[in-house]
């Protein structure tokens, strides 16, 4: 019996359909699956496998592989803080450990009331504005003390936006078509 709702998996069938070859649909499928549960858990894996004719192993593989799927369930807000040289550099890990004091949780748990996961992640791009830290796939940057104690409070007071792993939002490129006059030039 499949994890994924039937909707969900014509979505992705829908994604595979505008790949010359089924593997290529896997990040977008698996975005699919994790916005509508929260997060991968194996059974979910398997149904995206299957959905593309693809072997399990290989999506647990390339799942595990990126920071952006949650094999776990995850807090209502999800605090991604980059753990990469620049951020480092720039406090990053003092940011961790300001969070991980303020929340009681260390990197990788979930607050037990389920409002808050933390993790470290990979480079988020933003090295010019270190360090950064996003909220539900949402950045936030020059991050010091003060700004971490207003997006808790934001958070707690539902002031941002929740969703946890539920809060992506997968790129239009990868569900329609794109119109040719939205493409860049040059």
């Amino acid at each position: 019996m499949s994890v994924i709702s039937a909707d969900a998996l014509e979505r992705i069938r829908a994604v595979e359909a505008r790949y010359p070859e089924r593997r290529s649909a896997l990040l977008p499928a698996l975005h699919i699956a994790q916005n509508e549960l929260g997060w991968l858990s194996r059974e979910a894996m398997e149904d995206v496998a299957a959905a593309l004719d693809l072997d399990p192993d290989q999506v647990e593989e390339v799942a595990t592989f990126y920071t952006m799927y949650y094999k776990q369930p995850v807090g209502t807000y999800v605090l991604e803080v980059c753990k990469t040289l620049p951020c480092s550099i720039l406090g990053a890990d003092e940011i961790i450990d300001y969070i991980s004091l303020k929340l009681g949780i260390k990197p990788g748990e979930t607050t037990s009331d389920g409002m808050f996961s933390l993790f470290r992640v990979e480079c988020l791009a933003a090295c010019h504005r270190a360090p950064v830290m996003q909220v539900n796939h949402r950045y936030y940057q020059d991050l010091t003390a003060e700004k971490v104690d207003g997006l808790i409070e934001a958070a707690r007071s539902r002031q941002l936006r929740a969703g946890g792993a539920r809060g992506f939002e997968i790129r239009r490129t990868w569900m329609e078509s794109v119109d040719p006059a939205d493409r860049l030039e040059g």
